[in-house]
């Protein structure tokens, strides 16, 4: 699938995917950002992605964010549309430091991943009722519940 991609600063490389294996590319802090431990950060990561038609892009913390650096995406993922592609449309990801100690990110440091995923739109038809059986709530597929809890 050919991508078009825009870096910001041309001094950091383009994302890559790592290994041969790797179904998600890594992308890098465009700046130094130093995070107190409680406060949030939004980091540019320095490209602009042309997403494409049938798809969007998934951004995710790399694995070793909150075991290195204590910090944690506050939204979890990120989802980009694939229509968020203009100009100054850099990605960015939110970090959270959980930590006890500020934290620093160094300028073309990883520190998020990104995924292309399929996705496909829904035309809605409301009705009054759906027509399979309540599965139960929340968690309950795993057969630890053999009815209904309080639990929420």
């Amino acid at each position: 699938m050919l991508v078009k991609i825009k870096r910001i600063d041309k001094g950091i490389p383009l994302p890559r995917y790592e290994t041969p294996g790797s179904v998600a590319f890594d992308l890098a802090a465009r700046g130094n950002v130093s995070i107190k431990p409680g406060e949030r950060a939004d980091i540019p990561m320095n490209v602009v992605v042309g997403t494409p038609p049938g798809f969007m892009l998934m951004l995710a913390p790399r694995s070793s964010l909150c075991r290195k650096k204590g910090l944690v995406m506050p939204n979890s993922v990120g989802v980009i549309d694939q229509d968020y592609c203009g100009p100054g449309d850099e990605l960015h990801v939110q970090a959270w430091n959980i930590g006890r100690e500020t934290v620093t990110i160094e300028r073309g440091e990883r520190i998020a991943q990104a995924i292309f995923v399929k996705i496909g739109t829904a035309e809605w038809e409301e009705v009054d009722e759906v027509s399979h059986q309540d599965r139960g709530r929340f968690g309950t597929t795993g057969g630890y519940s053999s009815g209904p809890t309080t639990n929420h």
